[in-house]
């Protein structure tokens, strides 16, 4: 018999939050990526358009490196800019193990530094079960 997977849901992403009509946008995603449920995105000053957000600053993006928003949808804007469903503010509580990083958050220290970032913005990560 054949191993069934399931993605992710927005279940094991979210634990808690106050209000939906609060703590969610609609923010517009920069292209070239397929962005996962639980992806932790930071906002470009420039352009206000919202991506991975990396360890470190990125000439073009600059301030995407402040992690402030948790993705809640899967969105594949590879193509092109889309519109994602995002907790941007909180109170709200996010499972660690459903976080989604950019690849340069590659180290123990730099996730810690991303959840200190969500946390100040009402975003709390948690050990969930």
């Amino acid at each position: 018999m054949p191993v069934l997977t399931m993605p992710p849901t927005l279940g094991d992403l979210l634990k808690y939050e106050l209000n939906a009509s609060y703590c969610r946008e609609t923010v517009t995603l920069k292209a070239g990526t397929s962005y996962a449920l639980g992806s932790v995105l930071g906002r470009i000053t420039a352009s206000g358009k919202y991506r991975l957000s990396p360890a470190a600053q990125v000439v073009g993006d600059e301030g995407a490196e402040v992690a402030t928003a948790v993705l809640i949808e899967a969105v594949d804007a590879t193509a092109g800019d889309k519109t994602g469903l995002v907790v941007a503010r909180g109170p709200a509580i996010v499972s660690k193990a459903a976080l989604v990083f950019d690849a340069s958050v590659d180290d123990a220290a730099k996730t810690a530094a991303k959840h200190a970032e969500l946390a100040a913005a009402g975003i709390v990560p948690r050990d969930t079960a």
